[in-house]
């Protein structure tokens, strides 16, 4: 009987300890404290210095979401990443209640302007389909942190926006058509699934700030998708010193020989900073690359590790002050009584 007894504090005591680490449950069917994510995120204090944690649990939840600037270190965790989805269908013709278009940014189905933003275990889509341009996710705020998400999409998919924005993807899925990553932002991309969509032409979409040492990074990515054979670019530069790098990326046989377009600017060719290292697959094809993009050396490599890209100057190391169990936790739903 003693022993038993033992094992049930502990069993007790750990679902406590796990359930103190979460601050709110988002959960349709009322079993949490909101039903709806937005409700969650206001319910955060302005301005908090230490993370709170945000459990969602499986469903569709579709709703336009706004992460204000006020709502810092906010951490929203997914019950299952294919079957916790945070979607709307909004596209930049689609016209607004003053009968304006919304334009690309509007858009968005998911707004993220607070800083020490992080998500796991979560898909953020836009529905509308392939009507043009049709964002997910904007990420404005800086040290934004992603692990284990899906974004869908067709154009436009994945917006890093923030000129001054440094965003860390890890073990990510992304797709979508054409230029379905592109911004202004600093990106490391780790050990993610970048899929074509049939239709598109173009990965990424770089205008990065010619005063930015780094734009999107990818390491350890694998290029896939069901888009025609050699007819997906790498990257085209939406500003004129975009950068986009790739390193140790496996890459399908969609990816376009010459790897890389100017956008029909000739002049961005003299300013965007386009390179590679160790590319392998049926898309992997040094020889045929247009003569304006970079083989990057060994000597190279040390230029683009996580931390170079994104310490800045405040030597920031992604999920450094994510060790909640919460966050460690992959599936375990919370009990909060």
């Amino acid at each position: 009987m003693r022993n038993l007894l033992i094992i049930l504090w502990i069993g007790i005591s750990c679902q406590f300890s796990f359930a103190q680490k979460v601050d709110f449950v988002v959960s349709h069917d009322g079993s949490g404290d909101f039903a709806t994510v937005q409700e969650a995120i206001m319910a955060v204090p302005d301005f908090r210095n230490v993370p709170t944690y945000i459990f969602i649990k499986k469903g569709t939840y579709k709703e336009k979401i706004i992460l204000p600037t006020s709502k810092r270190k906010v951490v929203l965790i997914g019950e299952d990443v294919d079957q916790t989805i945070l979607t709307f269908d909004d596209f930049a013709s689609k016209q607004n209640q003053f009968g304006e278009e919304m334009g690309t940014t509007g858009s968005s189905s998911f707004f993220v302007f607070g800083d020490d933003f992080a998500a796991k275990n979560l898909t953020f889509e836009n529905s509308s389909g392939p009507v043009g341009q049709a964002v997910a996710i904007r990420v404005t705020g800086d040290r934004a942190y992603f692990e284990n998400c899906k974004f869908l999409g067709y154009q436009d998919t994945l917006y890093t926006q923030g000129e001054h924005s440094r965003q860390y993807y890890k073990d990510c899925y992304i797709e979508g058509t054409t230029d379905f990553i592109f911004g202004w932002s600093t990106a490391v991309f780790e050990d993610c699934e970048i899929y074509s969509k049939s239709g598109g032409q173009y990965i990424t979409a770089a205008s990065t700030l010619a005063s930015s040492a780094y734009g999107l990074v990818f390491i350890n990515c694998k290029l896939t998708g069901d888009a025609p054979d050699g007819k997906v670019y790498l990257g085209r530069p939406w500003r004129n010193d975009a950068k986009t790098v790739f390193v140790n990326t496996e890459m399908g046989k969609h990816i376009h020989p010459e790897g890389w377009h100017n956008w029909s600017k000739p002049e961005a060719e003299e300013t965007a900073f386009y390179a590679e290292y160790a590319s392998f697959g049926p898309g992997a094809n040094q020889k045929a690359r247009v003569a304006w993009s970079k083989q990057l050396s060994k000597e190279d490599l040390g230029d683009f590790t996580v931390d170079k890209v994104l310490s800045g100057t405040d030597g920031w190391i992604p999920g450094n002050n994510l060790d909640n169990e919460a966050w460690l936790s992959n599936s375990q739903s919370p009990k909060i009584n």
